[in-house]
């Protein structure tokens, strides 16, 4: 079918007449969009799966007697889903193409959303958040998905765009956990948070991507705590 069928592109859609609306009214507003992809299953348009051959995939491979090396909390986080272990090669590929496209299909959808906040003019006033609830194993450590404490599965995108901002198309190494997202936008926006309101803004990171707003981030997954720094990750069951 075609993009519009799809769930995100029907979101997408909601999303451009919503932006035609606020333009019109010329007030604040904050409009949350929640696309679905690339999240199971992999749902996405053919010409999208087009885009990445299955003879171009390539599947991360694990040492023999990896797991045996691993604290047996972390080895169980790996092989919860047992028909995910050790998917057999053609599987994996199929599966990791599918990603891809699912991916692809989305990131168009932002694009059209993008489109349409600057065709609206409200691209010099809005500011842009792009980022995602989990970050996510295709293969990596013979996992799939998420629920581990492994960098693929803690690490985010975070992409903001603010009108104004010098920094514009830079990116940075400083650490952020995403309780940091509420208060960095309500500076952004002359704001005041709540004093129960935990997290640091990030706004210093934004004016200067070499600023260290943080030293660590915590991830926590059932009974396993993980604290990443500038160059470590230590993993505590």
């Amino acid at each position: 079918g075609s993009d519009r069928e799809q769930t995100d592109g029907i979101a997408a859609a909601e999303a451009i007449r919503q932006l035609e609306s606020l333009s019109r009214k010329g007030k604040p507003f904050f409009l949350a969009v929640g696309l679905y992809r690339p999240h199971t299953p992999y749902v996405a348009p053919r010409e999208y799966f087009r885009k990445y051959p299955l003879e171009q995939i390539v599947v991360p491979q694990v040492p023999a007697g990896y797991l045996e090396t691993l604290p047996a909390p972390a080895r169980r986080s790996l092989t919860q889903k047992k028909d995910q272990v050790n998917l057999p090669e053609e599987l994996a590929r199929q599966a990791i193409q599918a990603y891809y496209a699912s991916i692809s299909f989305a990131d168009a959808q932002v694009g059209l959303i993008l489109e349409s906040l600057t065709k609206q003019g409200l691209d010099r006033n809005t500011i842009v958040v792009f980022t995602s609830d989990h970050g996510y194993h295709m293969g990596e450590h013979g996992h799939y998905q998420k629920t581990t404490l492994f960098e693929n599965a803690t690490r985010v995108p975070w992409i903001i765009s603010v009108p104004g901002m010098t920094s514009a198309g830079q990116s940075t190494t400083t650490i952020a956990e995403m309780i940091d997202f509420f208060p960095t936008l309500a500076e952004l926006c002359g704001l005041t948070p709540p004093p129960a309101v935990s997290g640091i803004s990030q706004v210093a990171t934004l004016r200067d991507p070499r600023a260290m707003t943080r030293t660590s981030a915590l991830s926590q997954y059932l009974n396993g705590y993980s604290l990443r720094t500038e160059h470590f990750r230590y993993t505590a069951w």
